[in-house]
């Protein structure tokens, strides 16, 4: 029996196309795999640490080979213990929205807090970084108003996928498969039609 994390990353609910679509490759994976475990974690309703004074010097503390204050300790406790939950899945499914060309703050957030030293990656002088979370499959399922694939000629305001797929691959996964659901203020079947590749991935994933 499998786990698949879905990170839900607009605030948007039933009105979200992202989650819609996300909702349809679930639904498909489900009935081919329904012994399997699925967990949705809402950003948005989810507490996820600051980033505050003692966790940034916890970080580097690990970084220079240094031992942790008492409230560094505690800190990075908190650190750990969401990058526990986010590695014990087998299989992950993003789902977000386009912000100002970019992705949502609480995306940014929750992957600040996960992309740390001896946690989600490693680093030696040799051999410079290397992603710790590694054989695991992924779904990312990008909404964009506009359109901004190639041939657009506005390919160069995606901040959004090429962030997300570079941290991904940065700690360390390889197995990404993306879902475009675009132009969604343009297009009304753009939401259908992003449904549609969701379930031709769901069936193989």
């Amino acid at each position: 029996m499998s786990k698949i994390l879905h990170i839900l990353a607009s605030p948007r609910g039933d009105r979200s196309a992202s989650l819609n679509v996300a909702k349809s490759f679930l639904e498909a994976y489900r009935e081919i795999n329904p012994d399997d475990q699925i967990e949705t974690l809402n950003l948005w309703t989810t507490k996820i640490p600051e980033f505050h004074n003692d966790m940034i010097n916890a970080k580097y503390a690990i970084m220079h080979g240094q031992k942790f204050t008492e409230g560094q300790e505690a800190a990075w406790k908190s650190v750990v213990a969401l990058a526990d939950h986010f590695k014990s899945a087998d299989k992950y499914v993003i789902s977000l929205p386009m912000w100002n060309f970019g992705i949502p703050y609480k995306l940014k957030h929750y992957i600040d807090v996960l992309v740390q030293p001896g946690l989600a990656f490693s680093f030696s002088p040799e051999t410079g970084y290397t992603g710790l979370i590694t054989g695991k499959p992924i779904v990312a399922i990008y909404a964009r108003g506009g359109a901004y694939g190639p041939g657009s000629g506005a390919e160069g305001y995606d901040a959004q996928c090429p962030y997300l797929r570079q941290i991904l691959r940065f700690i360390g996964f390889t197995d990404i498969k993306e879902v475009f659901v675009e132009p969604t203020l343009q297009k009304a079947d753009a939401v259908d039609n992003g449904k549609a590749k969701a379930k031709e991935i769901a069936a193989t994933f």
